[in-house]
C-alpha cells in the first residue's frame, strides 16, 4: 500500500492512477501475446533456415571437392580469380509492435563468361551456383537470428513490466484507494454523529432556554 494521506484529492488522483495502470497492463498484455507469436514464428524460420544452410555448405563443398578432383586444384584456384560478381546486401527494417527488425536482400550483379567452357568441368559451374545460393541463405539466416534476440530481448522486459503491472503498482493502488475510501467513509459517519450530538445539544440549549423564559415571564407577573 501507498504511504498518503487519506484526503479526496488523493483518492481522485490514486482512482485515475489505477484506471491508466489497469489500462497500461492490457496493452502491454496484448503486446506480449502479439510479440511471443512473432517470436515463436522466426524461431521456427531460423531453425529451418539453419538445416537449409547445413545442407547447402554441404553441398557447395561438395561440388567444389568435384571440381578440384576433375580439374585440379591450381586449375580451380585459377578460375576462381577470373570470376567477376559483385554482391549487394542491402539491410533494410520493419517493425512490430515497436522492435525494428531487419530485413537483408542479397543480389548478385554478374559480368559472365569468366572463363572459356573448353577445359572446365560443369561441375565449377555447379559449385559457383552452390556457393551463390548459400550466400543468399545466409543473409536470410542472419536476419532471422537477429530478429530472434531483438525479439526475445523485448518480451523479457515486456513481461517484467506487465508482471511489475500486475503483482506490484495495480495491488498497491487498489489497497490505497481501498484504504482511503474507508477511511473516508469512517470520517464522514463520525462527522454525522458530530453533527446529530451538536444538533442535539443545541435543541435541549434551545428549550431549556425557551423554559427560562417562560419562569421569567411568571415571575414578573
Amino acid at each position: 500500500m501507498l504511504n498518503v494521506a487519506p484526503t479526496k484529492t488523493n483518492l481522485f488522483k490514486l482512482r485515475d492512477e489505477l484506471k491508466f495502470a489497469r489500462q497500461g497492463y492490457e496493452l502491454l498484455d496484448q503486446k506480449r501475446s502479439i510479440l511471443i507469436v512473432e517470436l515463436m514464428t522466426i524461431v521456427d524460420q531460423a531453425a529451418d533456415f539453419q538445416s537449409r544452410v547445413e545442407d547447402a555448405l554441404a553441398k557447395a563443398y561438395k561440388t567444389l571437392e568435384k571440381a578440384v578432383l576433375k580439374m585440379g586444384k591450381l586449375k580451380v584456384q585459377n578460375l576462381a580469380g577470373a570470376i567477376n560478381i559483385e554482391t549487394n546486401i542491402r539491410i533494410g527494417a520493419r517493425r512490430v509492435m515497436g522492435v525494428t527488425l531487419p530485413i537483408v536482400d542479397t543480389d548478385f550483379h554478374e559480368k559472365p563468361p569468366y572463363f572459356s567452357p573448353m577445359g572446365t568441368s560443369f561441375w565449377i559451374d555447379s559449385s559457383l551456383e552452390a556457393f551463390k545460393s548459400t550466400l543468399l541463405l545466409l543473409g536470410k539466416q542472419a536476419e532471422l537470428k537477429i530478429s530472434v534476440l531483438r525479439l526475445a530481448n523485448e518480451v523479457r522486459k515486456t513481461i517484467r513490466k506487465v508482471n511489475a503491472l500486475e503483482k506490484i503498482a495495480i495491488p498497491d493502488l487498489k489497497d490505497t484507494v481501498s484504504y482511503i475510501e474507508g477511511r473516508l467513509e469512517e470520517t464522514e459517519r463520525d462527522m454525522l454523529v458530530l453533527m446529530k450530538i451538536v444538533k442535539e445539544r443545541l435543541e435541549v440549549k434551545r428549550k431549556r432556554t425557551g423554559h427560562n423564559g417562560e419562569r421569567n415571564s411568571e415571575q414578573s407577573h
